[in-house]
């Protein structure tokens, strides 16, 4: 049985297409599952479908050793060969806006294709799967309710996975936890500003350009955490200022940070003189 690491790329990723499918509309549930993602149609050529039997076969070979209870099996045992998946069972993801609704005026000049239709939550994509003569059939589409063809645009049917929701959580408090940040008194409220963050822009996680989720989410932690100091910090000076204006005594930071000037401003005197001669 494999050791299980509760944060990692690979759980990520699992609960991320979990919740993105939550927002999809799919003919099969074999259309969920996705072994290979390009940015067109037309790019689902020979070296695509390579790519998608070798996903596929490595997907269901670490299924297969998670579920494996026999301690004495490796990987390897478990291989699948990448040439016995029939080209229908295979599932392409192509990143499009081609089902999002327009919105003229969103953005006053917009620069991206993006820019011109209606914000979704994360980068819409179509599915799809050849038929048995072999041509491609449009099997799935995100941000959308019903069928591929009388279906109609939505945001509202889907939610971020309960697992999903717990790694933020985990995120969040493990990274408040780092020698530069458990020391501030107000680092509840920075694990509330990032949990925040994450909420909104978790699922923006775009796995065509990166397979690195968990480099994305402690970035944007990162900033929050910044975000939240940097306002802390000005709070702190205006509050110093004002004491000092009433000819009271500022904080230990300002206090330690003016003795500190002073002495450099001391030492800088005494060494001008000697530079001179």
């Amino acid at each position: 049985m494999a050791t299980k690491n509760y944060l990692n790329n690979r759980d990520l990723l699992k609960e991320i297409h979990k919740s993105k499918t939550s927002y999809g509309s799919y003919i099969d549930i074999e259309a969920k599952d996705v072994d290979c993602i390009v940015l067109s149609v037309a790019a689902i050529d020979k070296s695509a479908i390579k790519e998608a039997r070798k996903a596929r076969a490595d997907r269901l070979q670490r299924a297969a050793f998670e579920k494996n209870d026999n301690k004495k099996l490796k990987m390897a045992d478990f291989a699948v060969d990448p040439e016995s998946f029939k080209l229908s069972e295979l599932v392409f993801r192509v990143m499009t806006f081609e089902h999002i609704p327009l919105e003229p005026g969103r953005k006053k000049t917009p620069k991206t294709v993006a820019d011109h239709h209606t914000k979704c939550l994360f980068p819409p994509y179509q599915h799809y799967r050849h038929d048995d003569d072999g041509e491609l059939q449009l099997v799935a589409k995100s941000h959308w309710v019903g069928g591929m063809e009388n279906g109609y645009f939505s945001q509202d049917h889907g939610k971020t996975s309960t697992k999903l929701a717990n790694m933020y959580m985990k995120l969040c408090e493990r990274y408040s936890h780092r020698y530069n940040w458990r020391g501030y008194t107000y680092v509840d409220e920075m694990r509330g500003q990032a949990l925040v963050q994450l909420a909104q822009i978790g699922l923006q996680f775009d796995e065509s350009k990166s397979q690195n989720p968990f480099a994305y989410y402690t970035a944007a932690i990162t900033n929050s955490f910044t975000r939240v100091l940097n306002i802390e910090k000005r709070n702190q000076n205006i509050r110093d200022d004002i004491l000092e204006m009433n000819d009271l005594t500022p904080s230990y930071t300002r206090q330690h940070n003016s003795e500190w000037n002073n002495r450099i401003a001391e030492e800088s005197k005494l060494v001008a003189p000697r530079d001179k001669k």
